[in-house]
């Protein structure tokens, strides 16, 4: 269990909703500072006290009642920064289920407006919140889709401040929904989980107490509102601490990840996440002139979570940054899903980071076997961190659903009045995943979906059960088969690599998709293509079906920074990625699958027909 620290600035023990939070913070707080915009993450925009955001919010949420909203859903497209805060705290003051989504990109419209039309569908959403500049894109693209048309839009920087005056409280209880936490899965079937009230808050108060926050503490964030880290402990955990927040764009940091370390540093930090790809663009974009102007000494959780934990980036980020103040106990390495409301494990306020050595070829067999670190034949695995607080967790054969035993591998369960309630109008896929028990009647408990076990007190994730390559009965996780690519050469772009298998005359095989930066697509693909085949041969003991190396953008990530393996896996067999540099065993097989696949569909569509 994480040390959980007793802190002065909980709340009081009556308050049960974000609504009840927000308005006792605005009265007992009225001019503290809760919330600044960092214009392209440097320059100080808009900036927001207690009283200032409750008065925006009471006239968002009053609007809101205008139209009757109360238990509708609403949509919240919005670039980063104070008014999407505004408007997710005032869909909760209407008495509205929030539903926040990435905002439409007008270069991207043809990507993301499918997942969005899916999510509207799914939510059976009637309201639309967000600004004049994205409604106006949207209206130019003339589109013709009968959910956005049925919808109320609103874009909420026109809402006038004096309708404040009429709001109404509209109220709501710990068990009222606040809003859909949308997950990544496919485009067609979103899932939406149900966060009430009584979720972030019980969690808040967690976070707060597992991962160090005081009132001393202040937050930089860039990870985006609508993604369970950025939402959670980047907006809302301030709030609940009553602490201040610095707010950048994602896009801000991506452009010059120096400025989130210039933030930091200028405003103090004390707490920021963000997953393993953020710490791996720092080590490699910013120069060590400008190492010498920061002060990164107050930084004292630098959580890591929301995709696979790269030991050796962490390791660098430390080495170069401490000249800069960075210490490596700051690094938080976290575990956590949309399910849970966000985290399941951290590791504790400064405590050194746990990195162990365990013998490959028994992880491999599902065993957990502790090795030389110095050897070959060792694995290093991240810790993820300690139980947070009174969070319970089992290890669990996915299959006999038995708990495994200390040293094997298995899903990883997870219990606590915290866990979401269940997705949105999916009761049989709620049932599954949400109240399983194990083979011996314990329960309920969540089902991740990943595997992983714990040791001394730690767990560590070693992959998703759905994710495993298995070859010749032995399991292989792909995030390992992907880092060891990534290494060979540096034209090879970090953490936008796929390993998969696919079936062959009966047999898996593996395949390589690797996304080659754009600024160094002049190398010799033919020797990077067999350097890879040599690794993965010398290191894994596989052969590699098909290598292929392929433009940026061919590699797709689900909104928590997961690869989508399965998405790239479709689009090599249905022969759609921009390639750049191709090996194959058998170069005819993705005209094979291309033709199999659509005698599939055919089939798939004569079926439905038939029913």
């Amino acid at each position: 269990m994480t040390q959980c620290l007793d802190t002065p600035t909980a709340p009081p023990t009556g308050i049960s909703t974000l609504v009840e939070l927000l308005r006792w913070r605005a009265t007992q707080q009225s001019n503290n500072h809760a919330y600044t915009f960092l214009v392209d993450g440097k320059s100080e925009g808009s900036s927001l006290t207690y009283a200032e955001l409750d008065r925006q919010v009471r006239a968002i949420g009053a609007k809101l009642q205008q139209h009757n909203a109360k238990g509708e859903r609403a949509l919240l497209l919005y670039p980063q920064g104070l008014e999407v805060i505004a408007a997710f705290l005032g869909c909760l003051y209407g008495g509205v289920i929030a539903i926040p989504v990435p905002p439409p990109d007008a270069s991207r419209l043809k990507r993301s407006l499918p997942r969005l039309r899916a999510i509207v569908q799914d939510a059976k959403a009637s309201f639309a919140l967000t600004t004049g500049r994205i409604l106006e894109t949207l209206e130019s693209a003339g589109l013709d889709f009968p959910e956005f048309a049925d919808m109320t839009w609103i874009a909420t920087e026109e809402v006038d401040l004096a309708l404040a005056d009429q709001w109404q409280d509209p109220a709501a209880d710990g068990d009222t929904l606040a809003y859909l936490q949308y997950t990544s899965g496919s485009t067609s079937t979103p899932k939406g989980v149900m966060i009430s009230h009584q979720d972030i808050l019980h969690h808040s108060s967690y976070l707060q107490r597992a991962c160090g926050y005081t009132e001393d503490s202040v937050t930089i964030t860039w990870m985006p509102y609508f993604h369970d880290y950025g939402l959670v402990e980047g907006l809302t955990q301030p709030l609940y601490n009553g602490h201040p927040c610095y707010v950048m764009a994602p896009f801000a940091f991506i452009k010059k990840p120096i400025h989130w370390l210039q933030a930091m540093s200028r405003y103090r930090g004390t707490h920021s996440q963000a997953p393993n790809f953020a710490y791996d663009q720092c080590n490699r974009r910013i120069k060590e002139a400008q190492i010498a102007d920061l002060d990164l000494s107050s930084w004292v959780g630098a959580g890591n979570a929301a995709e696979p934990i790269n030991p050796k980036v962490m390791k660098e980020f430390a080495e170069k940054f401490a000249p800069a103040g960075f210490r490596w106990e700051a690094f938080a390495p976290a575990y956590g899903l949309a399910e849970a409301t966000l985290l399941v494990t951290t590791s504790p306020r400064l405590q050194t980071p746990v990195l162990r050595a365990f013998d490959t070829s028994a992880l491999e067999k599902n065993k957990v076997v502790e090795a030389d670190p110095n050897r070959d034949s060792s694995r290093i695995l991240p810790g993820c961190g300690q139980l947070v607080c009174e969070t319970k967790v089992a290890i669990v054969n996915p299959d006999t659903k038995v708990r495994c035993a200390a040293d094997e591998i298995g899903e990883i369960w997870v219990s606590d009045p915290g866990v979401a309630g269940g997705y949105w109008n999916r009761p049989e896929e709620s049932e599954a995943t949400f109240r399983a028990h194990t083979a011996e009647g314990e329960g309920p408990f969540l089902r991740t979906g990943d595997l992983g076990f714990m040791h001394q007190g730690e767990l560590f994730v070693t992959g998703r059960i759905k994710d495993l390559i298995i070859i010749r009965g032995t399991n292989h996780y792909p995030q390992d088969i992907e880092w060891t690519v990534q290494q060979i050469h540096p034209a090879l772009r970090p953490d936008y690599g796929a390993a998969f298998s696919i079936d062959v005359d009966n047999e898996e095989k593996l395949v390589v998709v690797q996304e080659v930066e754009r600024q160094q697509q002049e190398f010799d693909t033919e020797e990077v293509i067999t350097s890879i085949r040599q690794a993965i041969a010398e290191i894994h003991e596989l052969q590699v079906y098909a290598v292929v190396l392929v433009k940026p953008g061919n590699i797709l990530k689900t909104s928590s920074g997961k690869i989508q393996r399965r998405a790239c896996k479709a689009s090599f067999l249905a022969d759609e990625l921009g390639v750049l540099a191709d090996w194959s065993e058998n170069p005819k097989i993705k005209s094979n699958y291309k033709h199999l696949q659509s005698e599939v569909d055919s089939l798939l569509e004569k079926v439905q027909t038939a029913h």
